[in-house]
């Protein structure tokens, strides 16, 4: 299992490096950027040319994204102001060795400053990580919690109206997204257009500190509840169905007609056989769904309620065009994605022993 996982770490290398290279590439030819913006902030400051300019430097924040520099709308402004912008980005440099400064500089997690706010790309991310991994959390265990029960509901029930009446929901959760479901919440519940009895935005009251220990908790999950109800509704079908089906697999096979043969009581043969075996994939899958909801469900739910998570700042990233921190969160998420597959991968081996990745040559 060791050569497993040491070719697992490995293969992450080319992975990572194929991702940062086509984004990089792809941004390069996106127009706007850190020096057009500059440029277009000077050009409506009523005249000022020699306005100076802070941060930076060669191999400053942006450099290591991406931008035109071509600086299309800049006319009226000296050619040497124009330089010293590109000079405090980093676009100075030709494209080859921006790319060569941008791969060195991840490879020792060194991100580079947003050029937006001039802080860390790294302490920007650590600082919003909390929020949306709160927020995938609670939301895959809900799931979980939900989805397998009900899926073995419906198994042991399969084409009974309780099954057919529940596959109408599950069709209804598959179909339509949670940020459909998250703008209906707000306009029912939050003040949209009928009852005010839930946070429109925001993870905890301006007052939450100074609340005593017992109330912080419930203004929290007063806050959470809204966007974690969004995404349980948006993500819990495909589980389910997943758990049904599985269930159903493991009740067609050999042994579970030997136990009956053999007289266990059909509650024993369900839950103590059918139901260990049958929930192997879905207990293994935890890593996995956890960074599903985490990088697809998340972004515009905490875009909806206003929640300062890495899906919040990377909207609000892509709409200023900074795009080291658009790139940095991405590097992130895509190293996230990749340990929690291999986790995934282990967790199949923890619980189902007869696994075996090295004997497959995987």
């Amino acid at each position: 299992m060791t050569a497993y996982i040491l070719r697992r770490l490995l293969l992450m290398v080319p992975t990572l490096l194929g991702i940062i290279t086509l984004n990089f590439f792809i941004i390069q030819a996106a127009p706007g950027g850190p020096v057009d913006r500059a440029i277009a902030q000077l050009q409506g400051r009523a005249g000022d040319p020699t306005a100076r300019f802070s941060g930076g430097g060669e191999g400053g924040p942006s450099a290591q994204a991406g931008d035109t520099g071509t600086s299309r709308g800049a006319r009226g402004i000296p050619p040497e102001v124009i330089e010293r912008i590109k000079k405090q980005y980093g676009f100075d440099r030709p494209i080859h060795e921006r790319y060569l400064l941008l791969l060195g500089n991840y490879a020792t997690f060194n991100l580079g400053n947003s050029s937006l706010s001039g802080q860390p790309v790294l302490d920007a991310i650590i600082s919003k990580l909390p929020v949306s991994v709160s927020l995938g959390l609670w939301t895959t265990l809900l799931i979980y919690l939900i989805s397998i029960p009900l899926g073995v509901a419906k198994a042991v029930r399969d084409g009974s109206r309780f099954d057919i009446a529940t596959s109408s929901v599950v069709i209804v959760g598959n179909a339509i997204p949670s940020f459909l479901f998250a703008i209906l919440l707000v306009v029912l519940f939050a003040g949209g257009s009928y009852w005010n009895i839930f946070p429109r935005q925001g993870l905890v009251s301006p007052d939450w500190s100074s609340l005593p220990l017992g109330e912080k908790i419930l203004d929290y999950f007063w806050h959470m509840a809204l966007p974690i109800l969004a995404m349980v509704i948006g993500g819990f079908a495909t589980l389910t169905m997943l758990t049904k089906n599985s269930f159903l697999d493991e009740i067609r096979k050999q042994y579970v007609q030997t136990a009956r043969a053999k007289g266990l009581s059909e509650r024993r043969v369900l839950y103590g056989h059918v139901f260990r075996n049958s929930m192997l994939i879905v207990i293994a899958g935890f890593p996995a769904a956890f960074i599903a909801v985490l990088f697809t469900g998340s972004l515009l739910i905490e875009v909806i309620f206003s929640l300062d998570g890495l899906g919040y700042l990377g909207f609000n990233a892509a709409i200023n065009r900074d795009y080291s921190l658009i790139f940095g969160t991405l590097w992130v998420f895509s190293l996230l994605g990749l340990i929690m597959g291999l986790i995934g991968d282990l967790m199949y081996v923890l619980v189902d022993p007869r696994i075996d990745f090295e004997s497959r040559g995987a």
